[in-house]
């Protein structure tokens, strides 16, 4: 044996405690996909979505985000798994994803940012309700001034002499000039700015106040099924989510996703407007829409749409020769084409 391997086996053994295999790479492992059901997509892939990863999908409003997450679900569900999705704005529109092809059954659909009402409570007779006490807002205390405890009784006191003098004060109609007359202080205005207006998406109203409470709330639900296990497939959505608000994330958020991911074997899809997971990511996709289908003179029929493939971790070489430096990128992208529900299958 060289003075090279003995050294290399000493160093691996003393450290076999720690870091097991300091020095020898692990073997290579082809991860295992899922097909999107986009042919063309899955060409692209060389077979699908990778699981156990994280799956990112950037691209503005109207992208073909949704529709491309909407077909993967429908796949994942009619193989009777059970998916998830996380609706970060209150977006998703069932009666679309059942159009699609989503066996809603089997799917999961977190809404945040929705208070919970009345009619929400009622459920199937496999469902959960929240007890009737929840639901009931406290009484109103009543207290000074209708309502309230008041402000402090102290407080109370300041200004009541001027305004007994002002009472006993015999009425003037004319001031005298010699008499010093008396300043009027106004109430000071408060300016309040305004709330963004509400945004809609064509499908139903979006409320855009405070979206971090939303993202903080869609993330740790996101935990809460990880840690849970049971589900396939997890959609992140935060695609009408501002880049500014979604960029404030921390990246070991995205890294304990990538982990848990690859532990249960389960496929996170992440829809956003900006990249955010860096290098958690194993697949980055960018969508954009180019135009409208013109099958009808008169009728809407469907988008075509275009998906690159940006960044790739789990690429299977035809051979095992690693090259020295880092080979040419070329173009990979595909384009799919989404129809409207009335058009029906052609």
């Amino acid at each position: 044996m060289s003075s090279a391997s003995l050294l290399r086996t000493q160093i691996e053994a003393l450290l076999a405690a720690r870091i097991p295999s300091a020095l020898t790479p692990l073997p290579r492992s082809i991860r295992p996909v899922a097909a999107t059901g986009i042919r063309n997509v899955d060409e692209l892939l060389k077979g699908g979505v990778p699981l156990g990863a994280i799956t990112e999908m950037v691209g503005p409003e109207c992208s073909g985000r949704t529709s491309f997450a909407l077909s993967y679900i429908a796949r994942m569900t009619q193989a009777a798994r059970v998916c998830a999705w996380v609706d970060v704005s209150n977006t998703m529109h069932p009666e679309s994803a059942a159009a699609a092809g989503v066996d809603l059954s089997r799917l999961l659909w977190v809404r945040c940012g929705v208070p919970v009402t009345t009619s929400m409570q009622q459920s199937s007779k496999d469902g959960f309700a929240l007890p009737e006490k929840y639901l009931i807002p406290p009484p109103i205390k009543k207290g000074l001034h209708g309502g309230g405890f008041g402000p402090h009784p102290r407080s109370e006191v300041k200004g009541l002499s001027d305004a007994v003098g002002d009472f006993l004060r015999p009425e003037v109609t004319e001031p005298r000039c010699a008499e010093p007359q008396r300043k009027v202080r106004h109430a000071s205005e408060i300016f309040e700015p305004d709330l963004p207006q509400t945004v809609t998406n064509g499908r139903k109203p979006v409320a855009s106040s405070k979206p971090w409470l939303r993202i903080d709330q869609a993330l740790r639900v996101t935990d809460l099924l990880l840690q849970g296990g049971g589900f396939s497939a997890i959609v992140l959505d935060m695609g009408s989510i501002p880049p500014e608000y979604v960029s404030r994330v921390p990246l070991a958020t995205w890294f304990r996703y990538r982990a848990a991911a690859e532990r249960s074997q389960a496929s996170i899809v992440l829809l956003t407007q900006h990249a955010c997971a860096k290098s958690s990511a194993g697949l980055v996709l960018r969508l954009q829409s180019r135009h409208a289908l013109q099958e009808e003179p008169t009728v809407f029929t469907g988008m075509e749409y275009r998906v690159d493939v940006e960044r790739e971790r789990f690429t299977v070489d035809p051979t095992n020769v690693v090259p020295l430096r880092k080979p040419p990128q070329s173009e990979r992208s595909a384009k799919w084409h989404s129809r409207a529900t009335w058009v029906g299958r052609r």
